[in-house]
């Protein structure tokens, strides 16, 4: 897929789990200026099903990163891996819904 991020944020307004892999706390704490015990209490809960930990969610569903208008990732240079990779490795099954840059014909110029 030819993908060109259009910064809408609506794939980050989304409910679900946004998974920390190894490392990415550290980075992402650093980034913020923060130990890695205040961040992982401020801005992350246990997964689930208890196999690790995933960023905490406002309360409609959006990351806690998201900021706006218009839409922003507060760590955006450091976000997590799942997030990096959207929408390659997501599975939407309305994804050209949620993101209207995954839309065929969208291109840079469509910004």
């Amino acid at each position: 897929m030819d993908f060109h991020c259009l910064r809408c944020g609506n794939c980050c307004r989304q409910p679900g789990d946004v998974r920390l892999e190894e490392g990415e706390i550290e980075v992402i704490a650093a980034a913020l200026g923060l130990a890695v015990h205040a961040f992982t209490e401020r801005y992350t809960v246990l997964r689930g099903n208890r196999q690790g930990l995933i960023l905490r969610e406002r309360p409609d569903g959006a990351c806690v990163f998201l900021e706006g208008p218009p839409a922003a990732c507060r760590i955006q240079t450091v976000k997590p891996r799942q997030c990096r990779e959207f929408p390659a490795r997501w599975r939407y099954t309305d994804l050209e819904e949620i993101c209207p840059a995954s839309r065929r014909g969208t291109s840079p110029a469509d910004k």
